[in-house]
Parts: structure tokens; sequence; C-alpha cells
């Protein structure tokens, strides 16, 4: 069993590693193969073909994201919104130290969209269906947003983050930010553009804009309504 696993881990370890230099539709099963140091046909004996290959790889990419958000759920002395304040800081290392992992989750994500959607399901690849990986996520990935909502619910019970948030839609909300935070890193970093924003002013700004949200501290304020006369 522990040189299966291990065989497994080697077949992992060169996909992430061939997808991330030469991308996903350029990488054959027999260069993961090779690159392992397995024989093509073993490859295929844990692996059907390579849409099961990175269905597996995106597991394993949940279960490490899912470390993540233990690991600030698990901050002893912190606050919920402390603790959020860390998820997101880990989310941000996470898409930048594990790239091809943080790719998958969002791939992932995009699947589920057409899988629950009954007329765009058939547009999934019928290999991808059918891939014993893919039926695991569809159990497990939505078990670190379980953790983020009882964080926030912690935060409620604590006081940090304010009493009239619902949790799941709170967190979602959170969750959605930072993707975009992420997607929208590239513009904003790129420098031939008219709009100059320091990306680290930004991530600082984010981050001080949410835990204003959270705690009730960004309050709307009527313009005031001056009557004048024109002569």
């Amino acid at each position: 069993m522990a040189g299966e696993k291990n065989k497994e881990r080697l077949i992992l370890d060169a996909a992430v590693s061939l997808f991330t230099t030469k991308g996903y539709t350029a990488t054959r099963m027999e260069d993961v193969a090779k690159k392992a140091g397995i024989s093509k046909g073993l490859t295929y004996f844990y692996y059907k073909n390579k849409e099961d290959l990175f269905m597996a790889l995106t597991k394993k990419a949940f279960d490490q994201f899912k470390e993540e958000f233990r690991e600030s759920f698990r901050s002893k002395g912190k606050t919920g919104l402390e603790m959020i304040t860390d998820l997101v800081q880990r989310i941000w290392t996470f898409a930048k130290e594990q790239p091809v992992y943080y790719q998958a989750i969002l791939h992932f994500l995009d699947l589920m969209k057409k899988y629950t959607n009954s007329k765009l399901r058939n547009e999934i690849d019928p290999q991808i269906l059918d891939s014993i990986h893919f039926h695991k996520l569809l159990e497990l990935h939505h078990e670190p947003a379980r953790i983020g909502i009882q964080m926030v619910s912690q935060g409620i019970k604590d006081g940090s983050i304010r009493p009239e948030l619902q949790p799941e839609i709170t967190f979602f909300t959170i969750w959605s930010m930072i993707i975009g935070f992420e997607k929208m890193s590239g513009p904003v970093e790129y420098e031939n553009k008219e709009i100059k924003i320091n990306p680290e002013a930004w991530q600082l700004g984010f981050i001080k804009l949410m835990q204003d949200m959270l705690k009730g501290t960004v309050q709307a304020s009527k313009p005031q309504i001056v009557q004048a006369s024109l002569f």
C-alpha cells in the first residue's frame, strides 16, 4: 500500500511540474510517466487518462487548501475576524506558491457551474464525469467553505463581526472577493496603464475594507442638500 501511494505521489508531483512548465494542454501522459520514472502502462494503471489525473491533482489541491483553512481556524486566542484576516493572507500565499493547485481549484469551481446546470452539464468532458476523483471532489469541495463559515460564526459570537450578518452569505462573499483580488492582480501590476495602483497599498486597503465591512464601521453618509439662490 505504501508503495502504491508513493507511485501515486510521484505521478502527481510529475504532473504538477509539467503543468507548471509546459501547461496542461501540451503535457501528455507519456511525459508524466517519463518525468515520474514510471512506465506509461503503470501510469495508466493509477489514472485512466489525463483528465482523471487532473481531477486527482485537483483533489490534492483541495486537501492542501483545506489545511490552510484549518490552520487559521486552529489559531488560539484569535477572534473570528482575525482568523478571517489570517485566512485571506494564507490564500494569497497559497495562490502565489502553489499556482497549479490554485488554478485547479478555480477550474473545478468553473466546472461546478456547468455540473449544477442541467443544460450545461453535457459540455463537461465525459472522461472528467467518469473520474472517481471528480466524484470525490463533489463530496468534499465544500469543506474549506464550511470551516470559513465557522470562522464567521465565531466572529459573530465573540463580537468581532457584526451580529446581523448571515455566516454563509458572508463567507462566500469574502471568498468571491479574494478570487477577484487574485484575478485583478495582473492588471493592477501592469505598468503601462492609466490607473496607477500600488499593489502593496491595494493589498492593505483590501484587508482594511474587508475588516471594516465585517465590523460594521463602513457607514454611508447622505450628501447634504444645500439650498441656495442663483441670484
